[in-house]
């Protein structure tokens, strides 16, 4: 097992790792609900959209799969640049969806725009994770240099898209 994500009314959970197979379990038995197989090599992240009905995979296939929680069927696949899928987050408010490459790349998708519109961060580094503020008005990202380890915010413009704040040290 590599990441497990819960859904967000703790029902189910989604386990991924070292198989191209996703799983869905029933949080309170333990039996497998479903398995999700469209990935083509391991998987390293997942994450339930707060609304409940669409959970993502990230696989070191270079991709992000959305998968419908009512019906276990891939909605969309999402491209990385040049690694595997490491870290998904969605915002509170389930607008945005961010994916991050092990290094140089996150990617942000607008949710209500059937992740069509993407914004695409290009830093140099290592990347250690991600993770959006509560309420969604900026992304973190961790940059795992052992010179130059930082974090790295960035924060939400009015019209939606998400602009370079502060470099932490």
């Amino acid at each position: 097992v590599n990441y497990t994500a819960v859904a967000p009314d703790g029902k189910l959970a989604c386990v991924v790792g070292d198989s191209t197979q996703a799983l869905v379990v029933d949080v309170s038995t333990g039996q497998r609900v479903a398995e999700c197989t469209k990935h083509i090599d391991y998987s390293f992240a997942a994450a339930w959209h707060p609304g409940g009905n669409i959970f993502a995979t990230g696989s070191q296939d270079k991709t992000t799969r959305l998968w419908d929680r009512r019906t276990f069927r891939c909605l969309a696949t999402l491209g990385g640049r040049i690694g595997s899928i490491r870290s998904i987050r969605f915002t509170d408010d389930g607008q945005y969806m961010a994916m991050a490459e092990p290094a140089d790349f996150v990617h942000i998708f607008d949710v209500n725009q059937n992740f069509h519109q993407e914004q695409e961060i290009d830093l140099f580094g290592e990347i250690a994770g991600i993770s959006f503020s509560p309420g969604g008005s900026a992304l973190f990202v961790g940059v795992a240099d052992r010179t130059y380890g930082s974090m790295m915010q960035f924060r939400r413009r009015r019209h939606g898209l998400l602009s370079a704040a502060d470099l932490w040290q």
